[in-house]
């Protein structure tokens, strides 16, 4: 079969890639940004409490990517684990909405600090069935079913996602946040996750060269860890480390992002903001997504990082909403195309028929380290400032511009990377 035969990924597939990134990120979105601000809005505005939420969901992400990824390599099944994932995933969502503050408050000794705790648990609960159902065997499908001839396109368009589920919970939903309706906010987003899984019936189809993995399940399971494994596949972890670094520089403000265009930037009507940010940046992207297959993912990885760097130094000079819309585009373009580039190369080098058992060392490095790690550099930089506001007799912390020059100063990390890469790839072409 001819590498350009190869390359060609029919409608069905192109399906179930659009609706199983689409409603999984709208999960994520509302994991990753609206559970800090219901935290923040109605429990503590403590925004240590919020790195803590973010820090245990990634630790939950990471087990759980690590033991049901190599378990779908073991059963050689990947169908399963995401419809009913996406089906229980919208359940856990949508329990969210029986959650009352003040009487969980009062359960837990009447204390904010209680209430917060209660939500940090729901939080690892809802991540356990969402990253069963994504991180571990969405991933692995995608990377069974695509091939180096078409993952860049694969990539950017998932890649864009995160931000046009931003943008369909911004502007379906916003305004139910606003006006704290938080109940109905959850049971619509669980329900629409939850069909996701249905969908899955019918549009998925089990990978035809799946097969069951070899060796004991329990040692799989650690198998990405071992030093020899390591070894063996070292433009593979360097790979992971780039998408760690860029990670790790964008959870120093994502968790507050929202906050801080409302609180520090005044700005409360954030909709038509938002929605140019993502849909601009959102365009570029997928219109350069056959550039990357043509020019190569590490090549292009390259031309994309100055671009990330520089969106957020904008960003922290941004004030007015159109040199706002304008940063954030040159930001999020930037990083979404860092983001596609690494995850190519990571499914480029992903060894066959083991998509399963690596999901949970991507997870390792695309979660659990910079959402452990991220969140608490943000909170450096928010405190360095000392700004807060009193709302209802509770101070509360205000994010400041700060939170975009450590993400810049972290992404110039992701260079060093990048040159080793480059190395160990010239001679053999880079992909």
């Amino acid at each position: 079969m001819d590498e350009k035969k190869t390359a060609r990924l029919g409608g069905r597939t192109w399906a179930a890639l659009l609706i199983f990134g689409l409603f999984g990120q709208i999960a994520w979105v509302i994991e990753n940004m609206y559970f800090n601000v219901f935290l923040y809005n109605t429990i503590s505005g403590d925004t240590a409490m919020i790195a803590a939420m973010v820090g245990w969901s990634a630790a939950t992400a990471t087990v759980t990517t690590l033991v049901m990824g190599a378990l779908s390599d073991a059963l050689g099944r990947r169908k399963a684990f995401i419809v009913a994932g996406y089906l229980l995933w919208g359940v856990s969502i949508a329990v969210f909405a029986l959650v009352r503050v003040d009487g969980a408050a009062a359960a837990y000794a009447s204390s904010a600090y209680g209430a917060a705790v209660l939500v940090v648990v729901l939080d690892c609960v809802m991540t356990f069935f969402g990253s069963t159902a994504n991180d571990a065997a969405f991933n692995a499908w995608v990377t069974d079913v695509t091939c180096e001839g078409n993952r860049g396109r694969t990539e950017t368009v998932l890649s864009v996602m995160p931000l046009i589920a931003m943008l369909v919970v911004f502007g379906a939903l916003d305004g139910l946040t606003q006006s704290g309706n938080w109940p109905l906010f959850f049971l619509i987003v669980g329900a629409v996750t939850s069909l996701g899984g249905l969908l899955g019936l019918f549009f998925l189809r089990e990978p035809e060269t799946l097969q069951r993995a070899e060796g004991n399940y329990f040692a799989n399971i650690l198998y990405g860890l071992r030093p020899a494994v390591v070894k063996a596949n070292p433009m593979l972890y360097l790979s992971l480390c780039a998408l760690g670094v860029y990670c790790m520089s964008q959870q120093v403000y994502m968790p507050y992002l929202i906050i801080y265009i409302q609180r520090f930037l005044g700005i409360t009507d954030y909709t038509f903001l938002l929605a140019g940010v993502l849909i601009v940046s959102s365009a570029v992207s997928v219109a350069l997504g056959r550039a990357v297959d043509r020019r190569g993912k590490l090549r292009s990885l390259r031309l994309a990082l100055p671009a990330g760097v520089a969106g957020l130094v904008l960003m922290y000079f941004a004030r007015g909403q159109w040199f706002v819309l304008g940063a954030g585009v040159v930001m999020l373009g930037g990083g979404m195309l860092i983001s596609a580039c690494c995850n190519g190369l990571i499914r480029d080098y992903t060894p066959a028929g083991m998509a399963g058992r690596f999901q949970g060392i991507r997870i390792l490095f695309q979660v659990l380290i910079p959402m452990v790690t991220g969140p608490y550099l943000g909170v450096l930089a928010i405190r360095s400032t000392g700004m807060t506001y009193e709302d209802l007799g509770v101070v509360k912390e205000v994010p400041t511009p700060g939170i975009f020059l450590m993400a810049a100063a972290i992404l110039l990390l992701l260079w060093a990377v990048v040159a080793l890469m480059a190395r160990r790839t010239r001679g053999e072409g880079a992909r």
